[in-house]
């Protein structure tokens, strides 16, 4: 008879990739609305605003960045927000993979951890995962499990557990 060793011990297991946003994330460059691709004049960049074709953000995440050495005032990213707030999921001046990690975090923040509580929990080794994500979520579960692990469920890396200094 074969006994499955690793599903009798009891240990959950959280893959952070699961918390990865699933949304498309698009970027904009402020460049393209800046007068000759280099300074604010407001009535030009209004104009360039007011031609662009806000749908094609419909539902999406967007990072804005400004790729050229150009000083950007306030209302210029108030007024790019005032344009993507109907359209966009999200939007932030950030690059596109910082965005995608804010994003991550901002799920793995609002996740459900009940069902974790006082268990023997293992945090999946993936590669290509943020420090940042590993460093929350054992934030967010030190409190509430009996042990907290790195690795995978036949042989984990224990980081904490209850108890033990």
């Amino acid at each position: 008879m074969f006994i499955n060793k690793v599903e009798n011990t009891g240990i959950l297991a959280l893959d952070l990739i699961d918390f990865k946003t699933d949304l498309a994330i698009l970027s904009f460059d402020i460049k393209t609305l800046l007068y000759q691709e280099a300074i604010v004049k407001e009535k030009e960049f209004r104009e360039a605003l007011a031609a662009v074709d806000w749908s094609a953000f419909r539902n999406k995440t967007v990072a804005i960045s400004c790729s050229v050495d150009a000083i950007i005032p306030p209302w210029v990213y108030m007024a790019l927000a005032e344009k993507l707030h109907p359209v966009a999921a999200y939007y932030d001046f950030k690059a596109m993979e910082d965005l995608e990690i804010d994003l991550w975090m901002q799920a793995l923040q609002a996740m459900d951890l009940s069902h974790f509580q006082q268990q023997k929990v293992v945090i999946r080794a993936r590669p290509n995962i943020p420090a940042s994500l590993y460093m929350l979520a054992t934030e967010r579960l030190i409190p509430i499990v009996q042990t907290l692990m790195y690795g995978e469920v036949g042989m984990p890396k224990v980081i904490f557990k209850k108890g033990k200094v």
